[in-house]
């Protein structure tokens, strides 16, 4: 087990403390411990969700928007098949 040896300090309203305490009781666990596992999982789902973003240079970001932003020209294929599809299903 690594040891514990920073400390982080924090002040909380007496009745977020009361219920740190309640909640740690319940669970049967030293107050710090039940803090520390909770920030420590809150601190893992927030870094977790930030890095879950892929991350790409404006100029990229700015080109695919633009991309998106400006239809294409349809193939011929396309063209065949949109025609075919209306010829089938009418233009109802």
């Amino acid at each position: 087990m690594a040891t514990v040896s920073a400390r982080l300090e924090v002040r909380v309203r007496p009745e977020s403390k009361s219920r740190v305490e309640h909640a740690a009781a319940l669970l049967q666990m030293p107050v710090s411990h039940f803090v520390r596992s909770a920030v420590e999982e809150r601190a893992e789902q927030v870094l977790a969700e930030h890095e879950a973003f892929t991350r790409v240079p404006a100029t990229f970001y700015d080109e695919l928007i633009a991309a998106l932003q400006t239809p294409a020209e349809p193939s011929a294929a396309l063209v065949r098949a949109a025609k075919r599809a209306r010829d089938v299903v009418g233009s109802a």
